[in-house]
């Protein structure tokens, strides 16, 4: 079989790399979330504990590879701060998931559409069972 025989028509192949693109786009956004997740569930275990603590304990929070002793309100507001940045964060990657995930679908159902007509047009035999 020769290799030109399996060409794919420069119109499929841009659209099958738009889909790689917003495929890849997704999974970068999946990737952020989890992360974001991870951080923002990490934040509220710590202003659990935080609250948990008498006022007068000792606390302290990191600073590169040093520990800086502070106060227990300005952690805990620090820590809501963090929190609720994380969760808008959280928001807006949700709504660019969602729109990535139907242009992904829009894409799937653009490049089938161009497949098959162009197919049906060319080869009507390949369609018909024998």
């Amino acid at each position: 079989m020769a290799s030109g025989e399996q060409q794919v028509p420069p119109w499929l192949q841009e659209q099958v790399s738009r889909l790689q693109q917003i495929q890849q786009n997704l999974q970068s956004i999946v990737l952020q979330k989890q992360h974001l997740e991870s951080e923002r569930l990490e934040t509220e275990r710590a202003l659990e504990v935080l609250k948990k603590m008498n006022d007068n304990d000792a606390v302290y929070k990191t600073a590169g590879p040093i520990l800086v002793k502070s106060t227990k309100p300005s952690m805990i507001s620090e820590l809501e701060e963090k929190r609720e940045l994380a969760n808008t964060r959280l928001t807006v990657l949700s709504k660019q998931e969602a729109r990535l995930k139907e242009n992904l679908k829009e894409a799937e159902t653009k490049i089938r559409e161009m497949i098959k007509g162009p197919a049906q047009s060319e080869q009507p035999k390949t369609d018909t069972p024998k």
